[in-house]
């Protein structure tokens, strides 16, 4: 009986003298948070989308939160050197990550990573998107997406597309797309998306699947046809492009996505408030504003919505990259 009082107690949060100090301590520590500045780590070099949009965060939450944030740069590896440095790092909210999708489709090709996505890590938010577009050169005699889902059927193996390497976004955005339209094209890979589209503007290649931003000026100049945006509403850069919904693939939804982590343990006070900070700095007009410049969509929300994201996306990517083929690394 006397067990089962101290269970109930315990679980009250009232009957252990450790979490009794402990919980009041975590609540100030959380209040008074942050004492020092916070280091914003980024997988990837300057000069980047990713870095782009940490340096906007970073400069809220700089005026926000009273403390200086550090952007760190450390790319390699894909993305991944960043990721596990910041795996490794204290859990006290004074290291944070900013990601892309990678850190959801790593697990699935490499055999040996340095973290794990989902048990290394604390969700904060996902902030920002940027919706893909298919596009093709502007002389491939397909207009429409069904029309070229009928070209490449008819020539099965001789159509091809390019990425900017192979476990990039962009090759399994084609990868995806290559399942459900059940088609089969050839993938060329490149050594970045700038000279992947060069070759779709000049007709050495017929299709690339990228973010919205770099092809956009080239599709209103007709260098290049933006057959469908595959995400679920049309872009405003690109309001003529229809979705690949309307174009009659409804499940085809890939998005160049960010958020933010931090390392597993971290105090959920402190998660909680960065979450609310980070929502605020998404909200800010300025930030919304120099987003849409870039064709990028400010995104806010809870930890927990973060989380399920996450582990649905490196689900799809898993699947993906069984049905492909693609060997891991």
């Amino acid at each position: 009986m006397q067990r089962t009082i101290i269970k109930l107690l315990a679980v009250a949060g009232l009957g252990h003298a450790g979490w009794v100090t402990a919980q009041p301590a975590l609540t100030d520590s959380a209040q008074a948070y942050p004492t020092k500045p916070i280091r914003f780590i980024v997988g990837f070099p300057p000069g980047g989308a990713t870095e782009f949009i940490a340096r906007l965060i970073g400069q809220k939450l700089t005026q926000s939160m009273g403390q200086q944030v550090i952007i760190d740069n450390r790319p390699g590896a894909a993305g991944n050197l960043g990721i596990e440095l910041a795996a490794r790092a204290a859990p006290d909210g004074y290291t944070l990550l900013l990601v892309a999708p990678n850190i959801t489709i790593s697990p699935s090709l490499y055999k040996k990573l340095g973290y794990d996505t989902v048990k290394d890590f604390a969700p904060i938010a996902r902030v920002a998107a940027v919706p893909m577009v298919i596009v093709t050169p502007g002389n491939l005699p397909a207009a429409t997406l069904k029309e070229f889902i009928a070209l490449a059927k008819a020539k099965p193996g001789s159509l091809n597309y390019a990425s900017s390497g192979v476990g990039t976004s962009l090759h399994l955005a084609a990868e995806l797309f290559k399942l459900q339209a059940g088609v089969n094209l050839v993938h060329i890979a490149y050594k970045g998306s700038s000279l992947a589209m060069n070759d779709v503007i000049s007709g050495q290649v017929h299709a690339l699947f990228i973010g919205i931003p770099a092809p956009a000026p080239h599709i209103k100049t007709g260098r290049l046809r933006g057959l469908a945006v595959i995400a679920p509403q049309r872009s405003p850069t690109l309001p003529d492009v229809p979705t690949a919904i309307e174009a009659g693939m409804p499940n085809l939804e890939v998005t160049t996505w960010y958020g933010i982590f931090a390392p597993a343990g971290t105090p959920r006070a402190i998660v909680n408030k960065l979450n609310s900070e980070i929502n605020q700095a998404m909200q800010a007009a300025d930030v919304k504003e120099k987003l849409a410049a870039q064709s990028t969509d400010a995104i806010v929300g809870t930890p927990e919505a973060f989380g399920a994201y996450v582990k649905k996306e490196i689900a799809k990517w898993s699947e993906v990259v069984r049905k492909a083929g693609i060997q891991p690394e």
